[in-house]
């Protein structure tokens, strides 16, 4: 009697102690086959059940409206953006997360990427700044372990959790690459939303760069031309911000973008105030 690895773990029918004595019997480029010591009749009874069934047995399809309705990621994504709140960060809430979420989708449903591919990125999106509950730093892979449990408790099928959270693990500038095609739709659509209605702090005087630059933004847009090129679109108020103080702290963030559009086969393009600038 022999299972899969990841069969035997998503569906939890074998013994922690079992599987940890599986031995491998063979492999080939998909999947790696385990025998298990068969050590009681229940163990047995279990496996033979599974062995007639597994043909029958059907992941769960995890949609954007079961996370959406989770009670758990909405708890973190509030606390996430009240955290960031006290340490002066812009918001971070279900107000971006779901705009993220949105837009990752519509890049890939343009691009003429699967249906299925643009619920996962939205699903990303949706999932991709839930680290910040636990810290700022390195949030991006503490909401890629964070996610990897609530698409589990889902049920969500384990090559698709590995895809999510690639994306969301990968999404910041910081030390972030696109991996995959989740992956790249979501840099793109994060890091297009910067506008005036992000920042918390409505006291002009006590503005830092960071608030200057997004209240400075009165229009953002990210266009996509299938085939050509996928186009950032800002309308700045230069009077409030200059054209510079906006590569000052969005630089790599631009350039993260370029790395993203250039794995899905297009060009990024940055045009502000109606002048192309990347």
């Amino acid at each position: 009697m022999f299972f899969t690895l990841s069969e035997s773990i998503t569906f939890g029918c074998i013994p922690q102690e079992e599987l940890i004595r599986a031995k491998p019997v063979s492999s080939d480029a998909r999947q790696v086959f385990f025998t298990l010591p068969e050590r009681n009749k229940k163990t047995k009874r279990i496996l033979m059940i599974y062995a007639r069934r597994q043909e029958e047995i059907v992941l769960p399809r995890v949609t954007l409206l079961d996370i959406k309705g989770d009670p758990y990621v909405h708890s973190l994504i509030e606390a996430g953006n009240r955290h960031l709140a006290a340490i002066g960060y812009t918001e971070h809430g279900l107000r971006h997360v779901g705009l993220v979420s949105h837009i990752a989708s519509n890049i890939l449903e343009k691009m003429e990427h699967t249906e299925r591919e643009c619920e996962l990125a939205a699903i990303a999106g949706y999932l991709h700044d839930i680290g910040n509950a636990v810290n700022r730093v390195s949030h991006a892979q503490t909401g890629a372990i964070l996610a990897t449990s609530i698409l589990q408790r889902h049920g969500m099928n384990p090559e698709e959790i590995a895809v999510i959270i690639g994306a969301i693990g990968n999404h910041d500038e910081t030390d972030g690459n696109p991996v995959n095609n989740i992956s790249a739709a979501l840099i793109l659509a994060d890091k297009s939303d910067v506008h005036r209605s992000r920042v918390r702090n409505l006291d002009l005087s006590t503005f830092d760069i960071h608030d200057r630059v997004n209240y400075a933004v009165e229009k953002s847009f990210l266009r996509v031309y299938p085939q050509e090129r996928v186009a950032l679109e800002l309308t700045i108020d230069t009077e409030i911000c200059p054209v510079m103080e906006y590569f000052e702290i969005f630089l790599a963030r631009m350039l993260l973008c370029r790395k993203a559009a250039g794995f899905l086969n297009t060009k990024f393009e940055l045009k502000i105030n109606e002048v192309k600038l990347l």
